[in-house]
């Protein structure tokens, strides 16, 4: 048998786990709240700090992240990880600066709360379908290409037999447990994928011994087929162990000090799938801890990821950085090089039967997880943002009938995506992914930035500017895409503006370009009338005064503030006490109060078996209690309260200063 190939002992491992995280899935469907949108898609805003951080980490280092990190550091040593160093301090400037003005205005997702902040509906209907197309096109694309990656190098099977199980899988405890199942489910596979990929670095490092020897080894691993007469090309860099490097290098300091910085706070601080993640937490307090702890776990991807790929490079030098096309497509099927495989060939070939499994395990939760990140989030999006919006008088059922079905779609689009992916999945996977969302994320996270800090931002300033943006953006892209960059080697003929413009320097201009002409075009209209700022704005996150709304757009809102009378750990607090981070017996407590309260009469239930049971599975069949326009105002103002336990505010804010302590330390001792 192939050391590479599975045994009987790795399959049983595999299918416990896949025991264990359904499991986790079921419970979390049957605990969730998922009568309503808050309950779907925040779950409930009822999760504690501990599953919302380790959700946040897990969500993030998808299978992408290690087939791409791995594959990218096997190529051009560690200066891939400053996305994880300069992720480490997005995660605090989301969890310390952002989402206090998300859940003070009360928003569900990211294109919610620029239509607080500014009114109108093209605004939010452009983020949302960006959103939603950038899920699907990057994320989606991205993490289904590296999991058919793992899947084909571990097992072989096809890859659409395997793609379709793995996604019909995923969509099972999405669909029917919302949020909840998601946070959960995550929880549990991050022990499994930070416990393997730690056996897994330590093995490598049995393979090439101390960490000298490790730096050594890396700088000798030149593959024997080398292009001729090239001093370049399959050679490591001398500055393989250096995060800031020459401007003209493949990874800029410009670019990485400023540019890396840019794409990350839009994708920590923007984008719907992680910030949804703290939007569910039960208190400010909880979904800073939740980011705070995510940022420590930012340190491990060095070791588990940087590292593995560097050492599967020294093990496996003529498969992993091979540069003649010819034995790269024997090699791999990709003529334009197989440092992709860096990751899944150390795992097949230096992990033991049983670990192999184990780790195989973790890979597909991995996948599972970006996976359930996506189907959740984009289908909050459509559903909140989109859906509701043409129909207005839409009830919480058919609001939770339709992000369901959303879901189901997404997996469609997931399966006829794979061609694409297959055609489009040259080179390293890492840079692909960073070079598409250089041509859209910039202009986003200047727009929030402005909307968030400066108050004079108005709503056609902010539109214009984006679609600025979005012109700047399409147009380098067609660029790239008409004018490949050549295979190394051969001499670039591509436009000055391509060949020497590298994309992390483009992320820095679009940004730029994005921010002035935002300035620019709000400068030229009327600005936002102050009482309109209320709760909207850093400066004004604190105001008890409430920016007008429409009857329309209240009622619109107040479908996610429906009290279910089912037993869940509820988010909310008296007004009169302080808010501290409650235990479960303590919610319980209030819960049976206010279940005696609520109800009296207990009304017969005429509906049939069938149909109690699809109620049930969907999360339909939770009793709603119509709440008059005082108690929806208090429970309003208890979800949007910022208020917090002084004692569990300075406990959290000295561990996101000794967090950020530790980057810096990283970013200069790595440096």
């Amino acid at each position: 048998m192939s050391e590479e190939e599975l045994v009987a002992l790795d399959y049983v491992i595999i299918a416990l786990y896949f025991a264990v995280v359904l499991g986790v899935g079921i419970w979390a469907s049957i605990k969730a709240n998922r009568g309503t949108t808050t309950g779907y898609f925040l779950a409930g805003r009822g999760m504690q700090w501990w599953p919302v951080g380790l959700s946040l980490f897990v969500t993030n280092i998808g299978s992408s992240s290690f087939i791409g990190i791995a594959g990218s550091a096997a190529v051009d040593g560690i200066a891939v990880i400053f996305y994880e160093f300069s992720g480490l301090a997005c995660l605090l400037l989301m969890g310390f600066m952002f989402v206090p003005i998300y859940i003070s205005s009360g928003s569900f997702t990211m294109p919610d709360y620029l239509h607080r902040r500014f009114g109108g509906e093209r605004l939010r209907l452009y983020m949302a379908v960006t959103g939603i197309l950038l899920a699907i096109l990057t994320a989606l694309a991205g993490e289904m290409y590296a999991g058919a990656i793992i899947i084909q190098q571990a097992v072989g099977w096809d890859l659409y037999v395997s793609c379709v199980s793995l996604l019909f899988l995923t969509a099972i405890y999405t669909v029917f447990g919302g949020l909840t199942a998601v946070i959960y489910t995550d929880a549990v596979q991050s022990f499994i994928i930070i416990g393997s990929a730690t056996i897994l670095t330590i093995l490598g490092f049995l393979e090439v011994g101390k960490y000298e020897e490790f730096k050594n080894m890396y700088m000798d691993a030149i593959p024997n087929t080398t292009l001729e007469g090239n001093t370049t090309c399959g050679i490591p860099t001398s500055e393989a162990w250096h995060l800031f490097r020459p401007a003209d290098s493949s990874m800029p300091w410009p670019g990485v000090i400023f540019g890396i910085n840019i794409l990350s706070a839009y994708y920590f601080c923007t984008n719907q799938v992680i910030v949804q993640r703290c939007l569910a937490a039960k208190n400010i307090t909880h979904a800073k801890a939740g980011s705070v702890l995510a940022s420590y776990l930012k340190i491990l991807p060095m070791f588990l990821m940087v590292w593995p790929g560097m050492i599967a490079r020294i093990l496996y030098t003529e498969e992993i950085a091979c540069q003649e096309p010819e034995i790269c497509e024997e090699q791999c099927g990709n003529a334009a090089g197989c440092s992709n495989l860096a990751y899944p060939i150390l795992m097949m070939r230096i992990m033991p039967m049983g670990l192999r499994g184990l780790m195989m395990a973790a890979m597909l939760a991995a996948i599972m997880s970006s996976l359930t990140s996506i189907f959740n989030s984009t289908s909050s999006m459509l559903t909140i943002d989109i859906w509701a919006r043409f129909r207005p008088k839409a009830g919480q059922i058919e609001l939770m009938i339709v992000g369901k079905i959303v879901v189901l779609i997404l997996v469609g689009f997931s399966i006829l995506w794979l061609p694409v992916i297959e055609a489009f999945g040259q080179g390293q996977l890492f840079v692909y992914l960073q070079s598409i969302a250089s041509y859209f994320n910039p202009p986003i996270i200047a727009a929030y930035l402005l909307a968030i800090f400066w108050e004079r931002t108005t709503e056609p300033g902010t539109f214009w500017g984006l679609m600025v943006g979005l012109v700047v953006g399409m147009t380098r892209m067609a660029l790239d895409f008409a004018f490949q960059a050549p295979p190394c080697g051969e001499p670039d003929d591509r436009p000055l503006a391509l060949s020497t413009f590298h994309y992390l320097h483009f992320a820095i201009f679009l940004f730029g370009v994005a921010l002035i002409a935002i300035v620019i075009f709000s400068l030229l209209t009327e600005p936002v009338p102050e009482k309109k700022l209320a709760r909207l704005t850093w400066w004004r996150r604190n105001w008890e005064k409430e920016p007008e709304e429409t009857e329309e757009t209240k009622e619109e809102e107040n479908k996610g503030f429906e009290l279910e009378e089912s037993k869940k750990e509820p988010n909310d607090e008296s007004k009169d006490e302080k808010k501290s981070i409650p235990t479960a017996d303590e919610n319980q407590n209030v819960e049976e109060t206010k279940n005696d309260v609520v109800d009296d009469e207990e009304e017969v239930d005429e509906r049939s078996k069938v149909r109690r049971t699809v109620d049930f599975l969907c999360g339909f069949n939770q009793d709603k209690k119509k709440l008059t326009k005082e108690e929806m105002a208090e429970l309003e103002k208890q979800m949007c309260s910022l208020d917090e336990d002084p004692f569990w505010a300075r406990l959290v804010n000295i561990n996101g200063v000794i967090a950020m302590t530790i980057g810096l330390f990283c970013w200069g001792f790595f440096g």
